[in-house]
């Protein structure tokens, strides 16, 4: 009896957009929303970068080993979730040290606003990859996107303010 595979279970030739699709955009909007967060609560730079190698490391390994778990209780071949696990995890990773190598290399002020516009730039770079694959409109997507990733920046910066607001710095 022949297995029909479902969608997930089809091998793509070449580069598959799922292998970044998942982590990339939790990347990008996490370290936005960790430098202008940190930054509007008047966090030193060296908290700034020590966030961004947490979250480059060990919370983007900690969200891949869950998406590997997850995919090995959707029962997908064992060589199919390990080799999105590690996409996953490389591509995360890549992500998060993009925005510390930003903020190794510039002033807090430039890197934070280096930073958001780079945010948005790479949010937007994805959405036009994934509209192009599913044959949506591409300008629904990236506004869809990326006004998500504004709600979270927004949402952190008012954080920040009321943390520093609290602790009266």
């Amino acid at each position: 009896m022949l297995k029909k595979l479902n969608k997930d279970e089809i091998e793509r030739p070449g580069f598959d957009l799922r292998w970044i699709s998942f982590g990339s955009p939790s990347a990008i909007v996490t370290s936005m929303a960790l430098i202008v967060g940190l930054d509007t609560a008047t966090a030193s730079r060296g908290t700034v970068l020590a966030s961004l190698l947490i979250i480059g490391i060990a919370d983007n390994l900690s969200d891949s080993l869950s998406v590997h778990i997850y995919q090995e209780a959707e029962r997908l071949k064992q060589h199919h979730a390990f080799r999105t696990t590690i996409a996953n995890y490389l591509a995360r990773l890549t992500v998060a040290m993009s925005f510390f190598l930003i903020f190794m290399a510039l002033p807090a002020v430039a890197a934070v606003w280096l930073s958001i516009g780079w945010g948005f730039f790479l949010l937007a770079v994805l959405s036009w990859l994934l509209a192009k694959d599913r044959g949506v409109s591409v300008w629904s997507e990236i506004l869809k996107h990326t006004g998500v990733a504004g709600v979270v920046v927004v949402v952190s910066k008012l954080m920040g303010m009321a943390i520093r607001s609290v602790v009266g710095a």
